[in-house]
């Protein structure tokens, strides 16, 4: 068995503080398995809006914002991404749709591109964010992540049980996920 470690980042589309996509990320990053690290990334809201006029690998004279170098190097030095969104409106939140796009550059050949990504996550409605999912896998897709169908998991937050978040099973179905996520990592190496 190799003594290397599995470096994954979670992505977590809110901005709330007390959200409880944040508090996924968190379960994904406690429970992570033996040799798997989780690097949870909540700050998506501090990046500037994508635009070609602010991005060097499009316009000349132009400094990347250190909060993008930073999210694209953290990217880019994953084996592979765990997206936890809340639904928004029936779709992606803005600020993760920003980080994705952010990602996506330099076309081609940006941080997600070839990488296993998996999307989660908890909303309200009685759907639990599916919209916003298909969305981000979508998204995620055509931005050059390979997206692992089968990381499934749609938290309706208005039925969670007494425990919260910290339900055992709840957290089984995050460890779950995590592993399938591993899984994939395993088989791009």
């Amino acid at each position: 068995m190799s003594d290397r470690v599995v470096e994954l980042v979670a992505l977590v589309g809110s901005l709330r503080e007390a959200s409880i996509n944040r508090r996924l990320a968190q379960l994904a990053a406690e429970n992570a398995p033996g040799g798997v690290h989780v690097t949870v990334v909540d700050d998506l809201g501090t990046l500037p809006f994508y635009s070609e006029d602010v991005d060097p690998a499009s316009a000349d004279d132009t400094e990347l914002d250190a909060g993008v170098a930073r999210l694209r190097g953290v990217v880019g030095g994953a084996d592979g991404v765990l997206i936890v969104t809340p639904e928004y409106n029936g779709t992606i939140p803005a600020a993760l749709k920003n980080a994705i796009d952010w990602l996506s550059r330099p076309y081609g050949s940006g941080a997600l591109q070839g990488k296993p990504v998996g999307v989660i996550g908890a909303a309200l409605g009685r759907y639990a964010g599916t919209w916003s999912r298909e969305d981000t896998r979508k998204s995620v897709g055509i931005a050059g992540g390979r997206v692992i169908e089968d990381v499934e998991l749609g938290v309706q937050t208005s039925a969670l049980p007494d425990a919260g978040v910290e339900d055992p099973a709840l957290v089984e179905q995050v460890v779950v996920a995590v592993n399938r996520l591993v899984d994939e990592v395993a088989v791009r190496a």
